[in-house]
């Protein structure tokens, strides 16, 4: 099956220095671009996240501080990266909770100023935990029908997604061939913010999505408590959503 495509569509995975998300950073990115024609092209970058990259996180990529101590840094590869992606949908394995949030950080900390909020979103392991609740090997094993050697290797990783995604639509056919489509379906949240901090109610409406004002609309609570906003601002969360929720303060303010 060929994939049903507008645009080009980008499977990517991240190896990085943890799951932190604010804190973490990447350490090797590979992409596999599926163009509408059918055509593929493949590449994978190492990058020098200028920290340490934890002995946990190596023991999981076996990537190491002197593998990429030569390497360029993310500022270094952003704006290349960017015009690379640029007009793509995006898909991963796990990449709704994780690969994007990170990589929207990553640009936000170079500076580069990329609308991922415009890109459609396949995340494949939304797709295999509604339909076979498992991981990549098993979905591997249980789509190709292969074992997965070399795993959390991100270039391994990102072929395999693939070759799971194109075999899920070849065993579903009710999930149809559009990425508008899966890009529905592998979403759990509505997100404002890629990390979820806050999401979109029923009527469109921001709605704050943990702590203690959890499942209120995000005007009242900026509007009834003015620390709030300063306490996001300052606190340990995604540049992301500090973002976000700015720009729903901006736009508060203009509405008086």
């Amino acid at each position: 099956m060929q994939l049903n495509l507008k645009n080009p569509l980008v499977f990517f995975d991240l190896e990085t220095t943890g799951i932190n998300i604010t804190k973490d950073r990447i350490v090797e990115i590979s992409y596999l671009k599926i163009k509408p024609d059918g055509s593929e092209d493949c590449k994978t970058r190492r990058i020098n996240p200028q920290m340490h990259i934890p002995e946990q996180a190596t023991a999981v990529h076996g990537i190491t501080d002197e593998d990429v101590k030569d390497c360029p840094t993310f500022r270094e590869i952003a704006k290349s990266l960017a015009a690379q992606i640029e007009g793509c949908d995006l898909a991963g394995f796990n990449s709704n909770r994780f690969d994007i949030p990170l990589l929207a950080e990553e640009f936000l900390r170079a500076d580069v100023n990329i609308d991922l909020n415009k890109r459609k979103f396949i995340d494949v392991q939304t797709i295999f935990h509604k339909m076979e609740p498992r991981n990549l090997g098993a979905a591997y094993k249980f789509y190709c029908g292969r074992d997965l050697t070399d795993a959390h290797s991100a270039e391994s990783d990102v072929r395999a997604t693939y070759e799971v995604f194109m075999s899920q639509l070849n065993r579903y056919p009710d999930l149809g061939n559009d990425v508008n489509v899966l890009s529905e379906f592998s979403s759990f949240n509505n997100n404002v913010d890629f990390a979820g901090r806050m999401i979109y109610n029923e009527n469109g409406d921001e709605v704050i999505n943990f702590g203690k004002y959890k499942g209120q609309l995000v005007r009242d609570v900026l509007k009834k408590d003015q620390g709030y906003y300063g306490w996001i601002i300052k606190g340990d969360f995604p540049l992301n959503t500090k973002q976000k929720l700015t720009e729903i303060q901006l736009r508060l303010k203009n509405e008086i």
